[in-house]
């Protein structure tokens, strides 16, 4: 049987990567801030994502670039809702919530958010009682801290060892409340409070996240590690890093890239699959 990933109405086929595609409905996010925190062009840019191939849109209203100020809930809400609302209606694809406030999950998923995409981990028992009250997927990410803070010298023993285990306890406890296992995937969060080696690491060691058997999914699109390897500071002129991690990641058991270029990623992937022998 085909591993699938459920989401709400949808039944989402792991049998090729899925690229899920990036709305940030926010004035501050670190590499496209302001651009579509008009809902008019938030919901036209993911109708463009869908028609490049994406197979989720994950709609944030709160930017968790290290360093960012907290949104309230409520200003959050009103950023996301009309989005989502109009997306989940008109554009057939599974629409996601990127936030770590169980209200704006909850308002989502009234709206019509088939994901919640947690990016705090399913800490909070609030985004428990979320969890068990829907059923939506649910993206579980690991995070060292909050955003503001948790850049500040992130230590680890072994990276890849605790982040693994980090993710497989939230998961579990998800399970023993009453989640369904398939509803589950995990996000290893990179650039989440970890240096570049330790992202590194982390991409090297993906096979270990994907041998629990979750769905994993992995965002790195734009993100400062890429930086640091091509010596750019301009987001905006990461992509040949953004594509190289989206295939690697591919290839080493991500099941789900999230990443803002929609078009070249699906490309990339069309062509390593095709190069493996898979259909394209």
């Amino acid at each position: 049987m085909d591993r699938v990933w459920r989401c709400g109405r949808f039944e989402l086929s792991l049998d090729v990567t899925l690229v899920m595609g990036v709305l940030n409905a926010t004035p501050d996010s670190f590499s496209d801030g302001g651009e579509f925190d008009d809902p008019i062009l938030a919901v036209e840019h993911g109708r463009q994502m869908v028609a490049d191939g994406a197979a989720i849109i994950d709609v944030g209203g709160e930017s968790t670039r290290p360093g960012a100020d907290e949104v309230s809930p409520a200003e959050e809400i009103s950023r996301v809702r009309p989005v989502v609302s109009t997306l989940a209606r008109d554009f057939g694809v599974p629409v996601s919530v990127d936030t770590r406030h169980a209200s704006v999950a909850r308002a989502a998923v009234q709206a019509g958010a088939s994901i919640v995409n947690d990016v705090s981990g399913f800490r909070d028992p609030e985004m428990l009682d979320v969890a068990l009250g829907c059923d939506a997927g649910l993206v579980i990410m690991h995070m060292l801290g909050e955003p503001k803070t948790m850049q500040a010298e992130p230590h680890y023993g072994d990276v890849a060892d605790e982040v693994g285990r980090y993710l497989l306890g939230r998961a579990r406890t998800l399970e023993e409340l009453g989640v369904a296992r398939e509803r589950i995937c995990i996000d290893p969060g990179i650039g989440f409070g970890k240096t570049l080696e330790q992202n590194l690491e982390l991409l090297r060691r993906l096979p270990e996240l994907a041998a629990y058997g979750y769905p994993v999914l992995v965002g790195s699109s734009r993100k400062s590690l890429i930086g640091m390897v091509l010596d750019e500071p301009d987001p905006k002129q990461r992509l040949e890093g953004s594509l190289a991690i989206a295939a690697w990641s591919a290839a080493h058991g991500a099941d789900i890239v999230r990443v803002h270029d929609v078009n070249e990623t699906v490309r990339v992937l069309r062509m390593w699959r095709a190069i493996e022998g898979e259909s394209a």
